[in-house]
């Protein structure tokens, strides 16, 4: 794990609960240190649907550790103390991963092989049970972006060794993203659960009672419900380890003892989720590090903390129904006419910023690129006719789709000033069309709402996400608009897109995919699954006094370094 260089601030008097620890500079460091995010915990399981829409990546980074992390700018960074990853010379791509001979789970369980199959058989899609119009995935991944492109992993159950083969003729670019933190699962303890001597031979073999047992703890068996958690299913392969959840004490993580890298630099971290009264703790100075989207709690007080507004790699946007009011297209295309995207980018969009170029510099107009890609501006010409503001356009577009007179229901995650001041936006632009607009928001709101028909459309980042969300690779966005993937919460499907999904993800001519994403970009503003608005802006903050904060407005969030997180006083 690289050190973070760049310090920044820390922890007030409202976490000082426990006595403080000297350090030799004098001062004294604080044994625990409050991180409020927001996230909405509820898997511990970071490659299912729930975990991935929850924020695992930004929770459990440093607990459940993967062959690569994403790092502060969004990118895979190798993560050296888990093991080596090494691309090797073959017909078809191969890569030979060696995990760390002195890894062991905090519960005294090695680190093993087993963890790769387990993975890549969950987030395959290969694995099939009958459903009420045919075959279903037994395995509720979030994605199988490039699991489903390997062929076999080579394992012998219980070695430190893995060869993962992709399919003849198939190479997947970025292959970095695959066994990565707070994704690779803990194998042997499904095959405690299952009651199998392990999970690999079951896989291999296609043990169909078997792989359905182990597809039903890996679904439900890591939930994570405050007060009722059982620690045995939770060990962690990372410098912290999870203690306890609670409504009372949040999710408490403390120093795993049997980490076999560099120790944790604080004893203990205590995660407050945006769903556990996060703005209280904010003000109350329960948290020393903040990481939340940018107006989402109004005007809290910061005093005493060191705090930045940037843009983030999450994409703030409408994610659409496909059915109910939403079901044509040319209702969804006019819904959009309606939508102030240029407004809403102006009032809320860039809080205490200005960026002319790149990333944050203008309404969004991509759903699964970055802002700051060489192909953006070259690509992304058909959003021009969806700026919003038209309401004579709007209004004719309604009338003809039958979207006039109807009401759409926006849901987000309640407590969020600035996704509520969207809502308020919209309503007010879309009256002017005969659209109703209502605000759906609620605390116990989940995007799994959207597929079940309760509201007809999120408003959230990147692949719904409440909380930190993005990365510079873009894979959740694009799995977000693939047929059948568990981020698709508003169950588009499109051939054309998944052909060309799948070709620019082995693709490396420049050319051809500046043709691709050209061609990708014209469907999605006509097929319209999702108005995209803009950057999403994060509020970072660090408390004064804690050393080694860095800033990763992605998936990641501010933990993604939190065992070096230092405060002293």
């Amino acid at each position: 794990m690289v050190t973070a260089r760049r310090g920044a601030a820390a922890l007030l008097a409202g976490v000082l609960t426990v006595g403080a620890l000297t350090s030799c500079a004098g001062k004294n460091q604080v044994p625990s240190i409050g991180y409020g995010v927001d996230a909405v915990i509820a898997s511990y399981n970071g490659g299912s649907a729930l975990g991935a829409n929850g924020g695992a990546a930004a929770v459990f980074s440093r607990v459940l550790t993967g062959f690569f992390y994403t790092g502060p700018d969004g990118q895979p960074v190798a993560d050296t103390d888990t093991g080596t990853a090494k691309e090797v010379p073959g017909e078809a791509q191969t890569i030979q991963y060696r995990l760390n001979p002195d890894g062991v789970y905090s519960d005294g369980a090695p680190t093993a092989c087993d963890d790769l199959v387990l993975t890549w058989a969950a987030r395959s899609g290969r694995f099939t049970k009958a459903g009420p119009g045919g075959p279903v995935p037994m395995f509720e991944a979030a994605s199988t972006s490039g699991y489903s492109d390997i062929e076999r992993v080579d394992c012998q159950p219980g070695s430190k060794d893995a060869t993962v083969v992709f399919r003849p003729g198939r190479k997947y670019v970025n292959w970095k993203t695959l066994f990565t933190a707070a994704e690779l699962m803990p194998a042997h303890v499904v095959a405690t659960a299952v009651k199998a001597p392990n999970v690999v031979a079951p896989l291999q073999s296609g043990d169909q009672a078997t792989v359905e047992k182990i597809a039903e703890f890996w679904n439900n068996g890591w939930k994570l419900t405050p007060g009722k958690i059982d620690p045995s299913v939770l060990p962690s392969s990372g410098p912290y380890r999870v203690e306890s959840f609670s409504d009372k004490d949040g999710l408490v993580l403390v120093k795993n003892e049997r980490w076999w890298g560099n120790a944790a630099k604080t004893p203990r971290i205590v995660v407050w989720p945006k769903n556990f009264d996060l703005k209280s703790k904010i003000e109350s100075k329960s948290v020393g590090v903040i990481d939340i989207g940018a107006g989402s709690f109004g005007d809290i007080g910061l005093g005493g903390f060191s705090k930045e507004n940037q843009p983030g790699r999450g994409a703030e946007q409408l994610v659409l129904a496909t059915g109910g009011v939403f079901g044509s297209v040319d209702a969804r295309r006019a819904f959009a006419l309606c939508v102030p995207r240029q407004a809403l980018f102006d009032k809320l969009g860039h809080p205490g910023y200005t960026v002319k170029s790149g990333l944050g510099s203008g309404p969004l107009n991509s759903r699964v690129q970055q802002q700051d890609s060489i192909y953006y501006p070259a690509t992304t010409g058909a959003a021009d006719r969806y700026k919003g503001g038209d309401a004579g356009a709007a209004s004719q577009a309604a009338q003809s789709s039958g979207l006039k007179g109807q009401t759409v229901r926006i849901g987000y995650v309640k407590p969020d000033e600035r996704r509520a001041a969207t809502v308020a936006m919209i309503t007010e632009s879309c009256q002017a069309a005969g659209i109703t607009v209502v605000d759906a928001g609620a605390p116990d709101f989940t995007a799994a709402q959207l597929t079940e028909g309760k509201v007809d459309a999120v408003l959230a980042g990147t692949a719904s996400m409440p909380g930190p969300s993005g990365s510079l690779t873009g894979n959740e966005a694009t799995a977000a608009l693939r047929t059948g993937q568990g981020l698709n919460f508003g169950r588009f499907g499109n051939g054309r897109y998944d052909a060309i999904a799948d070709q620019l993800a082995a693709e490396q001519d420049s050319g051809t995919t500046l043709n691709l994403l050209t061609e990708q970009e014209n469907l999605l503003w006509s097929e319209m699954p999702s108005v995209p608005l803009f950057a999403e802006p994060r509020t970072v903050a660090f408390g004064d006094g804690l050393k080694n904060g860095v800033t990763s407005p992605t998936r990641a969030g501010a933990g993604w370094n939190m065992d070096r997180w230092v405060l002293e006083r």
